[in-house]
């Protein structure tokens, strides 16, 4: 597609700029969230978008996925949502023979609008998803299309009739994204730009093969051997059962973080440098990515609770 990677990741800035300027014609503010979205699909990662009602999270998945030009479903979870709801099902055709029709996952960007509105049992079915690129019904795997992303949201005030995601599951989200309130300036460019007669024209500024190439092109980028232990020692010192954690760990951490919140550092580094125009990552890049990537990868223990200890604020003490 380009004669060398270096043209590649050069490209890939240009692209990622025109991405950011076409999402802002819809989406107003909210600049990082729009950042770690983008650099979690071309990290290959899958997003959980938390936030109050009424801040445009699935406003603004729908509008990446018309830039992006890619197939696009919304899955409204809710407490009756069964699993052949969102996979698909075996049905009996007119010859009688058993067919499988593809339910709403078969599509490039999935949202699961209040994921944790669902039983475990319909979370559950997203898990091979997620992970593989597959789904299994009948003992026969079936491929999803590529590239293939899910981005959740999640309402964290109303906990009346919601399900908590299990960590196993909050585990495949590379990122943990916080949407909060706009600014008064922003709030006062979203009344006015909604409640207009006009509707902003969104152009496809990048195609299908070109995700994909860069997605792979991001892969091949180099990381230097102090940047990777960096990564590695800042994922490690979140266990609480290690002698080398920090003391705020300790005191405050009953679980930290698995070996996958090490990968994502590294990918997610990657993609941060690549987008700012660097050929290869380095420490910076790393803590660029860590809050959303640590943030529900750390469990409070009791201590915490009490003391009002949030995560974000342990992070940054052992960043």
């Amino acid at each position: 597609m380009y004669k060398s990677d270096v043209e590649g990741l050069d490209a890939f800035v240009d692209r990622y700029k025109a991405l950011q300027e076409e999402v802002s014609k819809v989406i107003i503010g909210q600049d990082q969230v729009v950042k770690q979205v983008l650099i979690s699909i071309f990290s290959k990662g899958h997003c959980l978008l938390v936030g109050v009602p009424g801040l445009a999270k699935t406003l603004l998945v729908s509008t990446i996925a018309d830039v992006l030009g890619l197939s696009f479903n919304r899955i409204q979870f809710t407490p009756d949502l069964m699993p052949s709801d969102i996979i698909g099902s075996e049905i009996l055709d007119s010859e009688r023979n058993f067919k499988f029709v593809k339910g709403p996952l078969f599509a490039n960007i999935i949202l699961a609008d209040e994921i944790n509105r669902t039983p475990p049992k319909t979370q559950a079915a997203l898990l091979e998803a997620m992970q593989e690129q597959s789904v299994t019904v009948a003992g026969v795997s079936n491929q999803l299309p590529q590239p293939f992303f899910v981005l959740a949201t999640q309402n964290p005030i109303e906990q009346e009739g919601t399900y908590p995601l299990p960590e196993a599951q909050l585990d495949r989200f590379m990122f943990n994204i916080w949407v909060d309130y706009p600014s008064f300036e922003e709030e006062i460019k979203i009344v006015k730009s909604t409640t207009g007669d006009v509707v902003p024209k969104l152009n496809n500024v990048i195609t299908q093969e070109e995700i994909i190439y860069f997605q792979n092109l991001i892969r091949k980028i180099p990381v230097p051997d102090n940047v990777l232990e960096y990564a590695v020692k800042l994922n490690t010192r979140t266990r609480p059962g290690f002698d080398s954690s920090p003391d705020v760990i300790k005191k405050y951490v009953s679980w930290g973080a698995g070996p996958r919140s090490s990968q994502y550092l590294i990918i997610g580094a990657k993609c941060h440098a690549a987008i700012n125009g660097k050929y290869s990552p380095d420490i910076e890049d790393v803590k660029a990515v860590a809050q959303p990537i640590l943030r529900h990868r750390l469990v409070r223990n009791y201590i915490a609770e009490a003391e009002g200890f949030t995560i974000e604020k342990i992070i940054n003490e052992i960043l």
